[in-house]
């Protein structure tokens, strides 16, 4: 194994043995938790600074009888940008979550869940083998459990998790299948190896790989889990729905686009749910009254556009949006996050004024909140462009516009609160309570996530763009025209302005919008509830029981008549004929004994009747 390939492994390795130790240590880790922690960040950023230059691959064995049986990790293109991201956002948000948990809290224990989390999550983006990618989807699954319940004494914070875990595994069973078709069609478990499938097994791989993508990724209908998995910690939120879980399934299918090419029918089925999942997420987002859930709905939002960028083949325009959304939520959970501590509420009421009241976090959020709703020359604005210009066919792209404007709406619906005059005392929300002062590594963190949100907005420019798709090895063909850049941010900012018309001059709307269903997440809780579960098990009982318990037991009795009859026939027929057989040979060989009595005349007058017989029948012959 060269060197290169060796500090790939330890890239994965190190935040993983060191997450483990950490939770072994318990409580009485905790004292050192946080610097371990940062460290082990701080190591991150400095190997994923050396893969990304030598681009790696390594390979740990497995099961060996099999090609791409192997633990087998490259980073190539797109890999590379995933890495560079998932490094900078953990090394940036350890550091928040150094600053935000409370003095008292568990460290050790989160943070050791916390590296386990981004251990999987480089394990995740470097696969290239199923058995690989396997391992770090299903250990970030049960982590993202163990996170989103941290606080499991509190009501509600392991339903939550529970929540969250079992509805993404629903949709993991996907990659299951998609590993068994695999094997099937291509005799191996090499994720590029996939859309050369033999048959039918081609197909069925695209669909277990794209619903365990949605699932993951909070596309619909696996939406709601999202807005759930906001009991966690804010540290929890923003790397979540930043660089790891959820931007997992978008990447996922970044990574299989060929795949779904090939079948078209699934490259169709990722561009319209990526499309729809942004139009109705985002209308919800519209009318969440908690900071953090329309933050949520905004995430699945944004992580639609990456997989209808995957639908389309627009692997740059993907990956763009991946990294400038992961800038903005980042730095918008870091805020939300500040306030919530700070204030005691993540409420907008009790969050009027909030960027006033703390400058340094609420400037970051401002330019945050105006990169989310694509307002030019921030970073969504370019890299939305950039996936939309890749649609073609005009129902979707309508979809794709109305879903952009959605953005603009909701990040103005946010921007009014928080920037609007303090008006007294902030309430304080009955579940968290802490300081009233910002820290000022809290404010730089924002401050630094806001700046690459603006930054990333040089992606509209053609040289920044073509050497994106340059590193992803991605054909040139999707980036947006001058006009549809232009076109796309006037209606960014169309949307913007008319929400805050309506808003100041029609205040009684939002109230009506967070009483109606899309203020409840649009009953997207109770399409995987237990209930729909439990009624679809009663109707597959009836089916069990009426139909195929029927068909079972009548094709039993027939058969059980049907062999009656058989042994009724082989005992009269078929055993009768072997017995009348025997019998004859029986009596026959009598009838041949009863000449052999041993007296030698008797003997000679048979052979005198025989030979007289026999001149008799020549006699007659002649």
């Amino acid at each position: 194994m060269s060197a290169a390939a060796g500090v790939l492994i330890t890239l994965i390795s190190t935040p993983a043995a060191v997450g483990a130790a950490l939770l072994v240590g318990g409580r009485r880790a905790d004292r050192l938790a946080s610097l371990v922690a940062v460290v082990t960040a701080v190591l991150g950023l400095v190997g994923a600074t050396v893969v990304l230059a030598q681009r790696p691959e390594a390979s740990l064995p497995f099961l060996g009888l099999v090609d791409g049986g192997d633990l087998r990790f490259a980073v190539d293109g797109l890999s590379a940008v995933l890495v560079g991201l998932v490094a900078t956002m953990s090394f940036l948000v350890t550091c928040f979550a150094v600053a935000d948990l409370p003095h008292d809290a568990a460290r050790a224990r989160f943070f050791g869940f916390f590296l386990l989390f981004v251990a999987a999550m480089l394990a995740t983006v470097t696969a290239v083998t199923l058995p690989a990618l396997l391992i770090g989807w299903e250990v970030m699954g049960a982590t993202s459990y163990a996170l989103i319940g941290y606080r499991w004494q509190d009501a509600g914070k392991l339903t939550a998790g529970t929540r969250a875990f079992l509805t993404t595994r629903a949709g993991d069973l996907g990659l299951y299948v998609a590993a068994g078709a695999a094997l099937a069609g291509t005799g191996g478990l090499v994720l590029a190896d996939l859309p050369t499938s033999d048959g039918g097994w081609q197909h069925v791989a695209a669909a277990g790989i794209l619903v365990a993508a949605l699932g993951k990724s909070a596309q619909l209908p696996f939406s709601a889990w999202l807005s759930g998995a906001m009991q966690g910690p804010s540290a929890v939120s923003a790397l979540l729905h930043s660089a790891t879980m959820v931007a997992a399934g978008g990447y996922l299918l970044l990574r299989v686009q060929p795949l779904l090419e090939a079948t078209g029918w699934a490259a169709a089925a990722a561009a319209w749910i990526g499309a729809l999942t942004a139009l109705v997420l985002g209308a919800i987002a519209v009318a969440q009254r908690d900071l953090k859930q329309l933050l949520a709905a905004s995430t699945a939002a944004q992580i639609g556009f990456v997989v209808l960028a995957a639908g389309v083949g627009a692997v740059a325009g993907g990956s763009a949006q991946l990294l400038a959304h992961a800038a903005v939520k980042a730095g918008l959970f870091v805020a939300a996050g500040a306030w919530l501590t700070s204030l005691g509420t993540k409420q907008l009421v009790g969050l009027r004024g909030a960027a006033r009241r703390h400058r340094g976090v609420g400037a970051a959020a401002t330019v945050a909140a105006l990169a989310l709703g694509g307002i030019p020359p921030l970073s969504l604005w370019a890299s939305k462009e950039e996936v939309l210009a890749g649609v073609d066919g005009a129902a979707l792209r309508v979809v794709g516009f109305a879903a952009s404007a959605l953005s603009a709406v909701y990040a103005a619906r946010m921007l009014t609160v928080l920037l609007a005059p303090p008006t007294g005392a902030e309430p304080l929300d009955d579940e968290e309570h802490g300081t009233r002062r910002v820290p000022v590594a809290v404010s730089t963190i924002a401050i630094v996530l806001a700046v690459f949100a603006a930054g990333l907005g040089a992606l509209a420019l053609p040289p920044v763009a073509d050497s994106l798709s340059a590193v992803l090895l991605s054909q040139e063909g999707s980036a947006p025209a001058l006009s549809e850049l232009l076109l796309g941010g006037l209606l960014a900012l169309v949307a913007f302005g008319a929400t805050l018309v309506v808003i100041r001059t029609r205040p009684a709307v939002l109230p009506v919008l967070e009483r109606s269903a899309l203020g409840s997440w649009a009953g997207l809780g109770h399409l995987l509830s237990a209930r729909p579960a439990l009624s679809l098990a009663r109707a597959l009982e009836r089916v069990d029981d009426q139909v195929i318990d029927r068909v079972v037991m009548g094709t039993a009795t027939a058969v059980r008549s049907g062999a009656a009859q058989l042994a009724g026939a082989d005992g009269r027929v078929v055993d009768g004929a072997v017995r009348g057989v025997a019998g004859a040979f029986r009596r026959a060989g009598a009838l041949a004994r009863r000449p052999q009595t041993g007296l030698l005349h008797q003997y000679y007058v048979q052979a005198a009747a025989g030979l007289g017989v026999l001149l008799a029948l020549l006699l007659a012959v002649r």
